[in-house]
């Protein structure tokens, strides 16, 4: 996974969006905002190391999604444009990356630039309950992905706004990050 700023600027979504100089993003920066990240690579036996991770964290389900235009037809450019609306969940969210890539796009705290996480084959990345963020895939349309749930599968999605804002799970996470500072 390679982290570093967005640069903002209008375009095709699934592009790199990178600074013109590169800003990188380091993992204390990452560590700062609660956000996660490892490598497991996708190899024979990498199942093993990813139920461990489950055990660990409390995680009883899971399920495999396909982002692509094959897998997803006609619904395709609409889930897309979901994905990529500004929001929380209330619960943290854990990906695996199976095959193909994308970016997630994280809000930093308190400055609320966008922190984007360029993922592929092999990264695992946990995104905390109430942070904004959002998702694309890049530009080779694909991305199969476990995703693991500590209850039963869902994806339930606050848009940013004055919801979210007053949102309690939204509300702890600023407090979280506050007190690591």
């Amino acid at each position: 996974m390679r982290a570093y700023y967005f640069d903002n600027l209008s375009g095709d979504q699934r592009l790199p969006h990178d600074c013109v100089p590169s800003r990188p993003v380091d993992p204390e920066t990452l560590k700062s905002i609660k956000v996660e990240a490892w490598t497991i690579p996708v190899t024979p036996g990498y199942e093993e190391e990813l139920d461990a991770v489950a055990k660990e964290r409390n995680y009883r389900n899971r399920d495999v999604i396909e982002i692509s235009k094959e897998g997803l037809g006609d619904e395709y450019e609409q889930k897309l444009k979901g994905f990529y609306k500004e929001h929380i969940h209330e619960d943290e969210e854990i990906r695996y990356i199976l095959e193909g890539g994308g970016f997630f796009d994280v809000r930093q705290a308190p400055s609320d630039e966008w922190i984007r996480l360029a993922v592929s084959a092999g990264d695992l990345l946990v995104i905390p309950a109430g942070i904004y963020h959002r998702f694309t895939v890049d530009e080779r349309n694909l991305t199969r992905t476990t995703r693991l749930f500590k209850d039963e599968p869902k994806w339930s999605a606050i848009y940013r706004g004055p919801e979210s804002d007053a949102n309690p799970h939204r509300i702890d996470y600023l407090k979280s990050i506050a007190a690591a500072a």
